[in-house]
C-alpha cells in the first residue's frame, strides 16, 4: 500500500497556491546543528516569479539562516476538523480531515531597504483585501523607524506537496457531508475556543 494515499494528495499547483493565498501564516523550518528552528510568519506568493516573500525580526535566531540559499521547509495549514461517523450515510470509522501544503525550497536574504519597504507595503495591501481599510503609505514614519529591525527574504520553491484529506474515498453523498462538516466545525470551533482562552 502506498503512503500517503494518492486520493489524499493534490498535485494541482493552483489549489496549493490558493491555500497559500487564503491561509498565508506559514510555519517555516530551518535546521542548524541538527536542531530545527521554527517560526510562524505570513508569506506572500509573488505571482511574477513564483517565489514566497517574507519578513523576520532581526533578533529572531532563525533570521541568520534565512539567507545564502539555505534549505528551508514551509508548511501552510488550511481548515481541519474531526469527522464523526455520525455524519455519514454509510458505515465508517472516525477520522480527521485537513488541508496542508508542504514546500521545500531555498531562501535568500534581500538586503535592499527600498525592496523591504515596498514589500511591506505590498504585503499589507494583499492582506487588507478586499476592503483595503488601511493603506501603509511609503512615507509612514513608524515603518521607516522599524526598517533596521526587519530582514526581508525570498524563498525559491523546489518541491510542492498538497495534502487534501477530505473523505475523497467515500460515497459522493458522504464526501458532501464531510465538506459541510468541515465548514460547520470551523465556524463554530473558533468562537468556542476563543470563549475559553480569551
Amino acid at each position: 500500500m502506498t503512503y500517503p494515499p494518492q486520493h489524499h494528495q493534490d498535485n494541482d499547483k493552483d489549489h496549493m497556491i490558493e491555500v497559500i493565498k487564503t491561509y498565508p501564516l506559514a510555519t517555516i523550518i530551518s535546521v542548524k546543528d541538527n536542531e530545527p528552528l521554527i517560526t510562524h510568519l505570513p508569506l506572500i506568493y509573488r505571482e511574477a516569479d513564483g517565489k514566497l516573500i517574507g519578513h523576520i525580526d532581526i533578533y529572531n535566531p532563525q533570521a541568520n539562516l534565512l539567507k545564502d540559499h539555505n534549505p528551508i521547509t514551509i508548511l501552510f495549514s488550511g481548515p481541519q476538523c474531526y469527522i464523526s461517523p455520525s455524519i455519514y450515510t454509510t458505515t465508517q470509522l472516525p477520522t480527521w480531515n485537513y488541508i496542508k501544503v508542504h514546500l521545500k525550497g531555498t531562501v535568500k536574504a534581500i538586503e535592499s531597504k527600498d525592496s523591504l519597504k515596498q514589500s511591506l507595503i505590498t504585503m499589507t495591501e494583499f492582506l487588507e483585501q478586499p476592503n483595503h481599510k488601511y493603506v501603509l503609505e511609503p512615507d509612514n514614519p513608524r515603518m521607516d523607524a522599524n526598517l533596521a529591525y526587519i530582514k526581508m527574504f525570498e524563498i525559491s520553491i523546489d518541491a510542492w506537496e498538497g495534502k487534501f484529506k477530505l473523505s475523497q474515498d467515500k460515497h459522493p453523498k458522504d464526501i458532501r457531508q464531510a465538506r459541510a462538516e468541515l465548514v460547520r466545525a470551523n465556524q463554530e470551533s473558533i468562537k468556542q475556543f476563543l470563549d475559553k482562552v480569551f
